[in-house]
């Protein structure tokens, strides 16, 4: 792959243009903290496009599109009654392991018991995953800069820092641990690069940059250009500086690479932090954090380093890591932890020739609950209607819909509705770690996350456009409604990787993730934002996302009957859908079908 070498100069001007891209308006913070809220992909910013030039080039996929039966169309009033049912108060907003979680684990397993679907796990459809909730006490904690002439700089909680544990452990402490700069924090073999390489990071403390030098460059042979990879993830760069043994890893914020505020950090990584019970809970770095721009900018100043240059020397491929040197770092954090368990609810419906092979639907049951301190007149619950009620029913009346075929599917089918998306993919997460089968047995899956209630569209926004062979699939079952594709229209805001297939994804499983179109049959794309606007603006992660028996659900009909004859594509099928050549998680799945 050819590489892109900048100069000094070019680097510079790369980073100057982009940062003065910041977004302008911040995502609210989650109400129940846990990781940065994952805001819906917004359609509003599309451009206008004319349905005949509507797809842009997709790669050929290694399969021919196979011949699909004519299935029973989706059940309208079963889906409305479903979504009127998940987001009702008696649900109380469906958060996990409460009286209202545990209500909707039970209605799943009723739903998939009565389509006559078999239980996932032996004789149960629920797959228990353990969960721990973490909290930091600021007035106990601390983030401490310390320079060699005996001054320190304790960081402002909040204003100038946020930080956390994944270690399950009541006191986090470190002290003395020498500072390094490096770059994006990003190991990828795949690109030739290393921002570790030449340095032992061992007990240090190390500082990186959001995002991936293919936001900056542009260049499609850097990363995946503009586009974010699984590299330019928070997620991903606190794994990796756990896998080099940091002491501490610290992210510095921006704006426009991050594609949120430092209000959306705040709120996020402060209060309570769910995590799954690991087995493994003390191999992450002591403290995981964030600091603000500013903050960084002096800190660089402090160790003799300009931080303007040292973010753009990381953009190529041959940056060494920067010793901070005269700065070292001590932190302290003091917890405490409760412990409670939720369940992904998991039904099978066995092909009639591969029975041991899978098509994977997946959808997040959880929301967020109730507000605990509400006014006595304040609506509590977030009902979570299109977020996620829409996604969890649909899988459900996608199942009934195979059940109730002629021809029976010849790959099996496995129906996931996971918990706790809300804090951090953590059902989907565990259902990764500990697979319910085999992660090489599942030939692709379908990720329903947060549909509109809109009329019928003439296209489909396929998240994280040009991954995999799926979208051949799903292009194909589009055209079959007259229906296009188009990219969503932010990709540097890696919101692929922000849903629950990502936990399959990171493993090499073929995960698809798309969503109702803006293009309205009647009124086309402004009457589409007008949907879309309202909803990002008044109602996302709000108490009024609830379901009205007004709901148009033609919309939503149409998308489910789509990502329903997607899989159907694998399902009567012997193809195998692989991610594009290039694609970060292709090695993955290459090596996973090897073995």
């Amino acid at each position: 792959m050819t590489r892109t070498i900048l100069t000094k100069a070019g680097a510079l001007a790369a980073i100057s243009v982009l940062a003065v891209a910041a977004c302008t308006e911040d995502t609210p913070p989650p109400e129940n903290g846990g990781a940065e809220l994952e805001a819906p992909v917004s359609d509003a910013a599309m451009p206008v496009t004319a349905e005949g030039d509507a797809n842009p080039q997709m790669a050929s996929a290694s399969f021919d599109i196979p011949a699909i039966p004519s299935l029973p169309a989706i059940d309208t009033e079963a889906l409305r009654s479903g979504i009127a049912t998940l987001a009702s108060d008696a649900f109380e907003g469906r958060a996990p392991a409460t009286p209202g979680g545990q209500k909707t684990v039970a209605w799943l397993e009723q739903q998939f018991s009565d389509i006559g679907l078999e239980p996932a796990l032996g004789d149960s459809y629920r797959q228990d995953v353990p969960l721990v909730e973490i909290t930091a006490d600021p007035r106990q904690s601390y983030l401490t800069i310390n320079e060699d002439d005996g001054a320190s700089r304790t960081l402002a909680y909040g204003a100038e820092t946020v930080f956390w544990t994944k270690n399950v452990v009541e006191n986090v402490t470190f002290d003395d641990s020498d500072m390094v700069f490096v770059g994006f924090g990003i190991v990828a073999p795949e690109y030739g690069w290393n921002d570790y390489e030449g340095i032992d990071a061992e007990g240090k403390t190390v500082v990186m940059l959001i995002n991936d030098p293919g936001f900056y460059l542009e260049d499609e042979d850097m990363f995946n250009g503009k586009a974010m990879t699984y590299y330019g993830r928070w997620t991903y760069k606190f794994e990796e500086a756990a896998r080099q043994g940091a002491d501490a890893a610290i992210i510095v914020h921006q704006t426009a690479p991050a594609s949120y505020g430092w209000g959306v950090v705040e709120g996020s990584w402060s209060g309570p932090q769910i995590d799954l019970q690991r087995p493994d809970a003390g191999n992450r770095a002591d403290m995981e954090a964030w600091i603000t721009e500013d903050v960084a900018t002096e800190l660089f100043a402090s160790a003799g380093l300009d931080f303007a240059e040292q973010a753009a020397s990381a953009l190529t491929a041959d940056f060494a890591p920067v010793p901070m040197t005269g700065l070292s770092a001590s932190g302290k954090i003091a917890n405490t932890i409760s412990r409670s368990n939720s369940a992904n609810v998991a039904a099978i419906l066995p092909g009639s020739e591969m029975p041991d092979e899978y098509v994977l639907y997946m959808a997040h049951w959880d929301h967020i609950g109730r507000i605990a301190d509400a006014e006595p007149d304040e609506d509590a619950i977030y009902n979570g209607a299109v977020d996620n009620a829409t996604g969890t029913v649909g899988i459900v009346e996608i199942a009934r819909s195979f059940a109730a075929a002629e021809t029976a599917p010849e790959r099996s089918l496995l129906f996931v509705a996971v918990t706790a998306e809300e804090s951090g993919l953590l059902g989907s997460a565990y259902m990764a770690d500990y697979p319910i089968v085999p992660l090489d047995a599942i030939v692709g899956g379908v990720n329903i996350d947060a549909l509109l209630p809109t009329p019928p569209a003439r296209d489909l926004v396929v998240i994280g456009y040009g991954a995999s062979e799926l979208e051949a699939l799903l292009e194909a079952a589009g055209a079959n409604r007259n229906m296009y594709l188009r990219p969503d229209a932010n990709p540097q805001a890696g919101y692929f990787y922000r849903s629950d297939h990502i936990s399959l994804a990171k493993k090499g499983v073929p995960m698809l993730y798309a969503d109702s179109g803006i293009d309205l049959v009647e009124g086309g794309e402004d009457a589409g934002r007008v949907f879309s606007d309202d909803y990002t603006e008044n109602h996302y992660h709000a108490p009024s996302d609830e379901y009205s028996p007004d709901w148009d659900l033609s919309g939503i009909v149409s998308t489910l009957e789509v990502l329903r004859d997607t899989g159907a594509y694998m399902a009567y099928s012997d193809i195998q859908p692989n991610w594009y050549e290039g694609n970060e998680f292709r090695a993955l799945r290459d090596q996973m079908m090897a073995d």
